[in-house]
């Protein structure tokens, strides 16, 4: 198989991930084999580094989920990692040697690189840190090489090439989420109220639309259905949503790849945040409409409310303890809700700490 054929093979597996968290393992795993790699690490964490919150972790050797090592880094090594600050100082889409991220007196004395690093074959690794419009930011980590030669160019060339490729698949997943669509097969969307979603078939006409959706294209809400065809009200906004389409449901060869774009809406309204994702369609599908793109509609301002009091029941909390919680889940900083609140910074940590103690858990 080709280095071509080998990374249409990894974008495609992206795609459908994206969709279905389920098939992640999977695509860690082909990535490994596609960049000869042992494993890859991907972390994700939410604000701007004085507020910066840990949203996700997952460590992968070989396909495989390793929360051992996960549980072992978070808790023992994360806080005294020396390469953290540089880390979070690096630009947007930079490949680094983890080596590098380390002064030589730290190369040899460090616990998070001769101990954590050594038993999860990331010692010879690089880091990637993916840097998102707000300020927070997705770290990417394929682990050591297979071989003993090291890194060499082709490898590297395919890391860097699948960089825009990781992002979106987050970007995605995160969107997916935050509508609470977690673990729906891509039939299912269509259900949730949460997001706005369209199918489209190959040749970039609406198939279906769940009722969120249908409601922003009645409104002409910065998106209009035009004979069957998504238009952007705005030409420059339509300009690039049919250029997202369009890389979505390719006519030729080249791979049919993800992206997202803002969208204007009308005046005093925060902008959309449109995802095209390609979907696996079979070309034998004599004169069906399958479904070849799946086209996400998210408004970044909504924020799902969550009642406190289920939350202090479920968990054993106070009234107090259950509102930050609540907050905190909603996506709240520190400073945020001990402003809601009328407290202060410091007692917001006492009933976070109080939370974390009621459920027997570090951070």
């Amino acid at each position: 198989m080709s280095e071509q054929e080998t990374f249409e093979r990894v974008l495609a597996a992206l795609h459908d991930a994206a969709l279905d968290e389920t098939l992640w393992p999977a695509t860690s795993a082909l990535i490994d084999e596609a960049c000869g790699t042992h494993g890859n690490s991907l972390m994700v964490r939410a604000g701007r580094q004085d507020e910066s919150r840990l949203l996700f972790t997952g460590f992968y050797y070989r396909g495989e989920r390793r929360e051992d090592w996960e549980q072992e880094y978070l808790k023992t090594y994360h806080p005294i990692n020396e390469g953290v600050p540089r880390f979070r100082q690096l630009p947007d889409s930079r490949v680094v040697p983890t080596p590098g991220l380390y002064t030589p007196a730290e190369l040899r004395t460090s616990p998070t690189y001769n101990e954590a690093f050594a038993r999860s074959h990331a010692q010879d690794s690089l880091q990637v840190r993916l840097i998102e419009p707000d300020g927070s930011h997705i770290a990417w980590c394929p682990l050591d090489p297979v071989t003993r030669d090291g890194w060499g160019a082709a490898q590297l060339s395919m890391v860097t090439a699948l960089l825009p490729h990781i992002r979106q698949f987050v970007r995605v997943r995160q969107t997916l989420v935050r509508a609470e669509t977690l673990g729906a097969a891509v039939t299912a969307l269509l259900d949730t109220r949460r997001v706005g979603v369209l199918y489209l078939d190959r040749y970039g006409q609406i198939v279906e639309a769940n009722d969120r959706a249908r409601a922003i294209l009645r409104a002409g809400d910065g998106l209009t259905d035009q004979g069957g065809e998504l238009t952007a009200r705005k030409p420059a906004d339509h300009t690039r949503l049919a250029r997202l389409i369009a890389a979505a449901l390719p006519t030729s060869s080249p791979p049919a790849v993800s992206g997202s774009m803002p969208l204007q809406r009308g005046a005093l309204r925060r902008p959309f945040v449109v995802h095209v994702t390609p979907v696996d369609a079979r070309p034998l599908d004599f004169g069906a409409r399958p479904v070849a793109a799946v086209v996400l509609i998210a408004e970044p301002g909504h924020v799902t409310r969550i009642d406190p009091a289920p939350v202090a029941a479920a968990l054993g909390l106070t009234a107090v303890e259950g509102q930050v919680a609540a907050w905190l889940a909603e996506g709240r900083t520190v400073p945020e809700i001990a402003a809601a609140m009328g407290r202060t910074s410091g007692a917001v940590y006492w009933s976070l700490n109080q939370i974390y103690r009621k459920q027997g858990i570090a951070r």
